[in-house]
């Protein structure tokens, strides 16, 4: 027997789901926390960018072994057994490109806040709460959305979809 050819769906928004924690703390910290220190050394020890340097190696991790991702990894072993079978799958390389954009996201503020731009670690894990919100709460994967008008202009492969 082969294995499926796409993913469940409800593991990517479980994943969502602790990512907007991640990411919604880590912009409260930016904004609660020291404003824009002075030396290089300060600004990367504080709390909002050493967990937004988590969240990013996260994605990354996401993007490089979904397979092996620890979110993933936790609901299949602890959540997807107390469920019921999908009704359907997707394809999984629209949510591996969204792991992506999240890293890009996120490392452009953890860039601009070492180079010491106020504001920028909360603006853009802000920006990302806003989209692992919207797939968990609302299965609108603002990444996915990306993938496919990237596909549809060509730019992207397009291989068979799995759903």
């Amino acid at each position: 027997m082969t294995a499926p050819a796409g993913i469940d769906p409800r593991g990517p928004r479980f994943a969502a789901w602790i990512t907007s924690v991640l990411v919604l703390v880590a912009t409260v910290l930016g904004l609660i926390g020291p404003g824009a220190a002075d030396g290089l050394a300060q600004r990367a020890t504080q709390p909002a960018f050493l967990l937004t340097l988590v969240i990013a190696l996260l994605f990354l991790w996401g993007v490089l072994s979904p397979r092996t991702q620890p979110w993933g990894a936790l609901f299949r072993t602890a959540v997807r057994p107390r469920l019921a079978p999908p009704t359907e799958l997707e394809d999984p390389r629209p949510p591996r490109f969204a792991q992506g954009v999240g890293l890009f996201v996120v490392a452009v503020g953890l860039i601009l806040h070492l180079a010491g731009v106020p504001w920028a670690l909360p603006i853009t894990t802000a920006m990302a709460f806003v989209a692992a919100f919207l797939n968990a709460a609302f299965a609108f994967c603002l990444g996915c959305q990306i993938y496919l008008l990237l596909q549809r202009a060509g730019i992207l492969g397009r291989g068979s979809a799995a759903t």
